[in-house]
């Protein structure tokens, strides 16, 4: 990290009209975890009132706890790399370097959910999901058997497919909902659920997907490209109640509209954002994991709940 986090500040570029009554003008930034190599995963727990997030690089699953602190609750946590809540309030991970999904059972056991298709072993699953009919969704991207420091032990690669996965609320089946991309990263749901945005981090793109309902996808379309030379790629992504769209991408946090306008990018200090969370009683303080650390600000309007 470039120095201290504590005198810096979130700024926001308010790029469309309209934009400030969403995000404000001058958000608050508290830094709730430190020395944190590669922050992923945030999911907000309301029941417990504490924000789980993982560091890939530093093999561990944590959770945070306003005036606890962060304990560990998984290491090594096999590079594990997005999480979810289930219906059960249970913690559903995508286990990037061990190649698979699972979850976290009351008694604290991990159940596989998912760690092959069609017989071969899932890439490393990136991202994850869950709808309000309990079906678990999931990016499967190639990353975690490539990038330095976030490998598991086996790296071979079966799968010719990067697909987004989809298991059944009865845990039972598996289908490739798409398999559109090179790099499928961050998922989200519009908040009726009726959309399905995916991004991509090669490409630097957004689709987004008509969800049926039988639980299939309708054919995707374009729904943002990034064309900024800044670092930083698609990545995380969230929506509002009002379903406007976050997604991490070149230099910070952008804000767009259900049409895909952008409204405003929220820039982050030190290093570029990896995924982001909506959290605390009434949902608008968005956590934010970073390379270095986790930040927490507040925006004006509400995020879909996790749960």
């Amino acid at each position: 990290m470039h120095g201290s986090l504590d005198n810096l500040k979130i700024e926001i570029d308010l790029l469309a009209p309209g934009a400030e009554r969403i995000v404000g003008g001058n958000p608050p930034l508290d830094v709730i975890a430190r020395d944190i190599i590669f922050g992923e995963g945030p999911v907000w727990d309301a029941r417990g009132k504490q924000l789980y997030f993982t560091d890939i690089i530093g093999d561990t699953i944590w959770k945070w706890k306003p005036g606890a602190g962060q304990e560990a609750i998984l290491k090594p946590s096999v590079k594990a790399n997005g999480m979810a809540l289930d219906l059960e309030n249970r913690l559903v991970v995508a286990g990037w370097g061990g190649r698979t999904v699972f979850r976290f059972e009351k008694d604290g056991s991990r159940m596989t959910l998912a760690d092959r298709w069609e017989g071969g072993k899932l890439n490393s699953p990136n991202d994850i999901v869950v709808k309000s009919d309990g079906s678990i969704w999931f990016t499967d991207p190639p990353g975690g058997l490539l990038n330095v420091g976030m490998v598991g032990e086996d790296l071979q690669r079966v799968l010719d497919i990067q697909g987004v996965f989809r298991i059944s609320p009865d845990g039972k089946k598996m289908t490739v909902a798409t398999g559109d991309f090179v790099y499928p990263n961050g998922l989200c749901f519009s908040p009726d659920e009726k959309l399905l945005y995916v991004n991509c981090s090669r490409e630097r793109l957004i689709r987004v997907y008509d969800v049926k309902a039988d639980g299939s996808l309708g054919k995707g379309r374009l729904f943002y490209q990034y064309t900024s030379p800044e670092r930083g790629v698609p990545d995380g992504m969230k929506c509002d109640i009002e379903g406007n769209v976050y997604c991490t991408g070149p230099g910070g946090i952008f804000v767009h509209d259900a049409a895909g306008r952008v409204l405003a990018r929220v820039k982050t200090p030190g290093h570029h954002p990896t995924n982001l969370a909506w959290g605390d009683d009434d949902w608008r303080s968005l956590y934010i994991t970073m390379i270095g650390s986790v930040l927490r600000t507040r925006l004006n309007v509400p995020g879909v709940p996790s749960r």
